[in-house]
């Protein structure tokens, strides 16, 4: 009577707790959790066969997404003024403010031989950081509490995030430099964002500025950069890229800002392609011994090893189209024919450098090449004034992604006439994997199977000390307080 007793206990426990009622929706993490509750089963295997699909977590990974600004600009040699701050303003839609800034910049020096081949002047992209910093932080009150970091010839930086500890960098690097007229302790106190890295290579420059909350929230990791010259003779830095890997939490991102090899004539592609295999070729992100092991104990090396790729800049490709035609459709504002002759379209289709690449949809005008500063009208053309250079207006400044996980919201252009080149910019939204540190409902499976001895009777009132530690006993007890 007893074990009669028992084994009816023991089948009304199984149909109360594992038997799914026929209404109730399916577990989208397993969807395939469908459990017999037969007599048949032991208990200990039974326990086991339903904590290993109801209780593990392992299908499903928990997520969280980012609102990501890219944004390139080819400002034609000019040095970053305060009257350029309004533009800036509109350039990085500060009303639809951003999680992280990631800032490609093309012609930052005039593309001379002195600055080609002649030693790095990094005033030029200290500068750019300020007036970056100012306009991103002034709306917070705190326009000058931005650590500015100042790059060395490597450039490579290695950021971890730990709370308890103050910034630091790994590698060959200077200190983080600050205003001098802001006291050290005060630097860290008020600023929304903060600067994550920053590379200059010749004229090309990447800044990437990251909501110093997101610090704290998020394990960021393995900032490094890397720059690639692929200009005069295959090796000098006119034209080129930088670029910028990291990992936030469990999921990589790579930035890869360029400037590519000039031309309208047909053929001239051919030198932007082989120099977009030369930056995916050469574009190596080295490991050190301070490199942090965790999430990733082998964090990708090249570009292509990352989860999400985003590529962007000056990359100069044009249409495979007469000048007066061109200007006709874009007189029509007829983007769709356009784009039916874009260089770069043709270069994503099979074959090409950036097949299964991907770009939003071009609802605006050709970005280049305006006739001069302050001016609206396209260089060349009907009205082509002496000493003007023809050039047939074209898409010239991109924003392209690689990858799962994300999601584009917006592709447009600003009109700052600062330069010949419009300023583009585009905001994603990207998916990443949250780590076990910051998931709460990762949980070890071994922790819901312990031993579960057979001859421990689960009778109530008679709960040994070793059953109440298991979730069967927590399982019964619960079951037996609410018959009560």
């Amino acid at each position: 009577m007893e074990r009669e007793s028992h084994e009816s206990k023991s089948s009304r426990f199984r149909k109360y707790w594992f038997t799914p009622a026929k209404h109730q929706r399916a577990d989208p993490c397993c969807p395939n959790n469908e459990i017999s509750d037969g007599d048949d089963y032991e208990s200990e295997t039974f326990l086991k066969d339903v904590l290993s699909q109801s209780v593990d977590m392992g299908p499903c990974k928990l997520t969280n997404e980012l609102r990501i600004f890219v944004g390139t600009w080819n400002v034609a040699g000019r040095s970053p003024v305060g009257s350029l701050a309004v533009d800036l303003d509109d350039w990085l839609n500060l009303k639809d403010a951003a999680d992280i800034y990631v800032l490609g910049f093309q012609e930052i020096v005039p593309l001379k031989t002195r600055t080609v081949v002649g030693a790095e002047d990094k005033s030029k992209a200290t500068n750019w950081n300020l007036l970056i910093g100012k306009i991103l932080n002034d709306k917070y009150g705190c326009p000058w509490l931005t650590p500015m970091l100042m790059n060395t010839g490597t450039g490579d930086e290695d950021y971890t995030r730990n709370p308890k500890k103050p910034i630091s960098f790994a590698g060959d690097q200077t200190p983080i430099k600050f205003p001098a007229r802001i006291p050290a302790n005060q630097l860290f106190g008020g600023s929304r964002y903060v600067l994550l890295a920053s590379k200059k290579m010749v004229g090309v420059f990447t800044s990437v500025w990251i909501r110093r909350d997101l610090l704290r929230k998020y394990y960021i990791s393995n900032v490094k950069v890397c720059s690639v010259a692929c200009g005069i003779m295959g090796y000098l830095g006119n034209k080129g890229s930088v670029s910028v890997s990291m990992s936030i939490e469990g999921t990589s991102f790579c930035f890869v800002a360029a400037h590519l090899a000039s031309g309208e004539k047909r053929g001239d592609e051919r030198r932007r392609n082989h120099q977009v295999s030369e930056i995916f070729r050469r574009t190596f992100f080295a490991r050190t011994p301070k490199d942090d092991g965790y999430p990733n104990p082998n964090p990708p090396l090249t570009i292509l090893g990352h989860d999400q790729i985003f590529w962007f800049g000056d990359l100069n490709y044009r249409l495979y189209l007469e000048d007066n035609f061109a200007r006709q459709l874009i007189k029509k504002q007829d983007w769709k024919a356009l784009q039916g002759f874009d260089q770069l379209r043709k270069e994503q289709e099979a074959g090409g450098v950036f097949q299964g690449w991907r770009e939003g949809n071009i609802e605006f005008a050709p970005t280049y090449k305006y006739s001069s500063s302050n001016c609206n009208r396209y260089s060349g053309g009907p009205l082509r004034r002496t000493g003007e250079k023809q050039r047939t207006p074209a898409w010239c400044d991109r924003i392209l992604w690689y990858g799962k996980g994300v999601r584009q919201l917006s592709y447009f252009r600003s009109e700052s006439k600062f330069s010949d080149h419009r300023p583009v910019s585009a905001q994603f939204l990207a998916q990443i994997e949250l780590l076990e540190s910051t998931n709460p409902r990762v949980i070890a499976l071994s922790k819901f199977l312990p031993s579960i001895p057979l001859s421990k009777q689960m009778v109530k009132g008679e709960t040994t000390v070793e059953a109440k530690s298991t979730l069967a006993a927590l399982m019964v007890k619960d079951r037996e307080e609410s018959s009560l």
